[in-house]
């Protein structure tokens, strides 16, 4: 929950949501929660595969999962390594009041469904 909370602060912001907040200051606050979660669920994960690792290896939702993280990732590094990077013209107080640009909202809504993507296959990952 702390994860996708933090992600979907962000990723909503991009999709325009409460323009008022500038999205670097708001990511300065929400990454370093994002971060900590996910260092929590990685180890939790580990072990969880390691317990159960000859039913998840057989399981195609554990595999489109693992994908859906891989993707998740991928977006959110181009995201940091182009988009954001521009950020102090399209995140400016005079700005703000516009739309955020095209490249903000294409990081944006892929990321709200891959991770509720993620987390879907988590609930039925339980059941295969």
């Amino acid at each position: 929950g702390l994860l996708f909370g933090s992600i979907a602060v962000l990723d909503l912001r991009l999709l325009g949501v409460s323009r008022s907040l500038s999205a670097r200051t708001l990511a300065k606050h929400v990454l370093p929660w994002t971060a900590a979660s996910f260092l929590l669920i990685v180890p939790s994960g580990f072990l969880m595969f390691s317990a159960h690792a000859s039913e998840f290896i057989q399981s195609p939702v554990f595999v489109v999962k693992m994908c859906l993280i891989l993707a998740a990732g991928a977006n959110a590094a181009l995201f940091h390594t182009i988009t954001f990077r521009t950020a102090d013209v399209w995140d400016s107080e005079e700005m703000r009041r516009l739309p955020p640009p095209p490249s903000a909202r294409l990081a944006g809504a892929p990321s709200l469904l891959l991770w509720i993507s993620v987390i879907a296959c988590g609930r039925v990952l339980a059941y295969f």
